[in-house]
């Protein structure tokens, strides 16, 4: 099983520029959760969780330099 891929939106990080895993865009169901973690995204548009595997993607890098602090 391949691990599945989540695509954000500025909006949907931290002011840090972070996201965490799990996370309610990632639709894990409760019993395949894992402690929560924190990942860069804004710095490289992308950040792979190290417990699961999910990767999660910013749609828009641009999109982070004028709609997100």
């Amino acid at each position: 099983m391949s691990p599945s891929v989540v695509e954000l939106d500025a909006k949907d990080l931290t002011p840090a520029g972070e996201t965490f895993c799990p996370n309610p865009k990632a639709e894990m169901k409760l019993w395949n959760t894992h402690p929560r973690v924190f990942l860069d995204v804004a710095h490289t548009g992308e950040a792979k969780c190290p417990y699961c595997g999910t990767v999660y993607r910013l749609k828009d890098r641009a999109a982070l330099k004028s709609g997100h602090h």
